[in-house]
C-alpha cells in the first residue's frame, strides 16, 4: 500500500522523507522535559501524513480487533480502550511510522542517549463512550535496568478534552509512591490522592492534529472518558536506551512483557531481541 496524494502535494516519496528528517529540538524543549518528564511537541507531523496513517491505522485495527465484548460488560481496563501490538509487523507502511527516525530522534534527544531501541508499539482506541484510562506509571510493566524510556503519543486526529487526551503529573517520576500499582480502579484513586497533595502541576490540554507528547516510564499520567461520538484514536511507539539491559521481574506483569517483548533476552543483557530493533543512532 503506498501513500496517497495528500492535499498540498505530499506524496509517497515525500512523505518517507519526512519521516525520516530529524526534528530539531530546542535547548529550552529538552530542559522542559528534563525537568518534567513529559512535553508536547507541535506540528511534529504534517496534517496530511496524520491523516493518511489515521486510515491505514484504522482499518488496520479493524481487522485485527477480535473482542465483541459490550462496554458495560467490561472492566475499568477494558473500558478504557481497544488495544493492539507490534503493528509494524503487520503493515509495511506503519512500520515506516514506527521506524521514523523523526521521531525516534526527539526520544534520543529528549532521553539524553545516543541510540534508542523499539520496545513495542500499540494501538489506543478510546471507543465513543469509553471510560477513563486510571492513573499509572507504565514502566510498572517493563523488565528494564534503568529508566530511560520513553512513550511517543500520537493522536491520530485533534483530541479535544472531551474525546479524553492524555494528562500528565508534571515531574511525578520523582515520587516512589504508587509504582507497585497496575492500571486499575485502585491505581486511579490511591495514585490520585497522593498527587492531589503534592506540588506537581496536574497538566490536561487538548491536542491539535500533528501534535505528538513524549513522557517518561515513571511519570504518573491519565486519560479522561470520551464523552464525544467519535473513537479516539492513538499510536504510540515505546522506546528505550539501545544498551538498556534486562533485570528480573519484579511482578507479574513483568514476567509477561520479558516473554513476549523481549525473547530470549537473557537477565542482565541488552534487550537485542529481534523485536527490539535500534530505530535511531547517533
Amino acid at each position: 500500500m503506498g501513500y496517497s496524494k495528500f492535499s498540498n502535494g505530499i506524496n509517497k516519496k515525500n512523505a518517507e522523507i519526512l519521516l525520516k528528517t530529524v526534528f530539531p529540538l530546542s535547548e529550552s524543549q529538552i530542559e522542559f522535559y528534563r525537568e518534567h518528564a513529559y512535553i508536547k511537541i507541535k506540528e511534529l507531523l504534517p496534517k496530511e501524513v496524520v491523516s493518511y496513517f489515521n486510515t491505514v491505522i484504522s482499518a488496520k485495527v479493524a481487522e485485527m480487533i477480535t473482542d465483541s465484548t459490550p462496554l458495560e460488560e467490561r472492566d475499568t481496563y477494558g473500558k478504557a480502550f481497544l488495544q493492539l501490538f507490534n503493528l509494524w509487523r503487520e503493515d509495511p507502511d506503519i512500520k515506516k511510522l514506527i521506524f521514523s527516525p523523526r521521531l525516534a530522534g526527539v526520544a534520543a534527544e529528549l532521553m539524553g542517549v545516543s541510540g534508542v531501541r523499539l520496545y513495542h508499539d500499540q494501538a489506543l482506541f478510546k471507543e465513543s463512550g469509553g471510560g477513563i484510562t486510571p492513573w499509572h506509571a507504565d514502566q510498572y510493566y517493563w523488565p528494564l535496568s534503568s529508566d530511560k524510556t520513553i512513550t511517543a503519543w500520537i493522536p491520530l486526529q485533534a483530541t479535544p478534552l472531551e474525546m479524553g487526551p492524555l494528562e500528565f503529573s508534571a515531574g511525578s517520576h520523582q515520587i516512589q509512591e504508587g509504582r507497585a500499582l497496575s492500571i486499575s480502579d485502585e491505581s486511579e484513586h490511591l495514585i490520585g490522592d497522593r498527587l492531589r497533595v503534592t506540588d506537581f502541576p496536574h497538566t490536561i490540554e487538548p491536542f491539535d492534529v500533528g501534535e505528538v507528547s513524549f513522557h517518561s516510564g515513571w511519570i504518573f499520567h491519565r486519560a479522561g472518558a470520551n464523552t464525544t461520538n467519535h473513537v479516539r484514536k492513538v499510536m504510540t511507539i515505546i522506546y528505550m536506551d539501545h544498551e538498556i539491559k534486562l533485570k528480573a521481574p519484579e511482578n507479574k506483569g513483568q514476567q509477561k512483557d520479558w516473554e513476549t517483548w523481549c525473547p530470549g533476552v537473557e537477565v542482565g543483557q541488552i534487550v537485542n531481541s529481534p523485536l527490539n530493533p535500534v530505530l535511531f543512532k547517533n
